[in-house]
């Protein structure tokens, strides 16, 4: 398993439309899944120990970020064949269990996260309600076991500040995870 992290925020950026299958069957788009005041994708998997070390928290501070008209939207783009921990019928699992607040896609060809130029497992993008990156740092201290439960609550707090003022922090800390599992050429 190889650990990378995100490279800097590239602010005001616009987000990349996509078409996706999600765990509820549905065809997701970049405007379905928009907020009134921003949007945050993030780039997960089921496999990856710095994902599931997160995965109650991500679920309550997504569920907050809803409430401040910021929506979420996970994009799975690993090569399951490779990984059958990250299948299409495991998302479908693990989206229930956890009972996401979000839609949770399948980026079967990869292009989605190629085109954001997304590296790692968790790697968010948060965007304001114009879609402009304003965030591209890390959900919290936690890395592959969870960090305390009273730490700073980064990427909440900054898509707390995007949703307010249309801005992120101009400090970010890279997010780190695992690779994305690319397909072999």
């Amino acid at each position: 398993m190889v650990s990378l992290e995100t490279p800097v925020c590239e602010f005001g950026l616009p987000a990349i439309d996509f078409s996706l299958l999600g765990t509820d069957n549905k065809i997701w788009t970049l405007d379905a899944c928009r907020g009134e005041n921003g949007l945050l994708i993030m780039f997960i998997c089921n496999h990856c120990p710095y994902v599931k070390s997160i995965l109650d928290r991500l679920v309550r501070d997504t569920g907050a970020l809803k409430t401040l008209g910021v929506n979420t939207v996970a994009i799975m783009a690993n090569d399951p064949a490779d990984y059958p921990e990250d299948s299409f019928e495991n998302m479908q699992k693990i989206a229930k269990q956890n009972q996401f607040p979000f839609p949770y896609l399948i980026d079967e060809t990869q292009q989605v996260a190629q085109d954001f130029g997304a590296v790692c497992t968790p790697d968010f993008f948060g965007y304001n309600k114009d879609l402009k990156l304003q965030y591209r740092g890390r959900f919290d201290e936690s890395k592959k076991t969870a960090a305390a439960t009273d730490v700073r609550r980064d990427l909440f707090e900054a898509m707390k500040m995007v949703a307010e003022v249309g801005q992120g922090p101009e400090q970010q800390i890279p997010s780190m995870g695992c690779s994305i599992k690319w397909r072999a050429a």
